[in-house]
């Protein structure tokens, strides 16, 4: 499942919004399941990296979530941290984070 069915999401094969996508991938892909509290910042971490290229804008996290120990995360480890590559345009270089 995992990485397939986030290429199968993202596809666009199915007919559904990103949002959606995005909420049965971290429901579905992950254990524990991800809290649908992320799907909006990890649909701002796939616009950051995609359109805006800006891999490294840091992103709200909710309340409650942190990375290392801070309350906001750049959009590349969201995009790493939660498998989002399905979603990402471009590849990214080992060394782009």
């Amino acid at each position: 499942m995992g990485a397939n069915f986030a290429s199968d999401l993202a596809s666009g094969e199915f007919v559904m919004d990103l949002e959606t996508q995005v909420g049965i991938h971290l429901s579905s892909n992950h254990y524990p399941p991800v809290p649908s509290s992320m799907v909006a910042p990890c649909i701002a971490a796939i616009h950051a990296c995609n359109g805006e290229g800006e891999s490294e804008a840091d992103i709200e996290l909710p309340e409650g979530i942190l990375w290392k120990g801070a309350p906001s995360a750049p959009a590349w480890a969201i995009v790493d941290g939660y498998h989002l590559d399905a979603w990402i345009e471009c590849e990214f270089e080992d060394d782009d984070y």
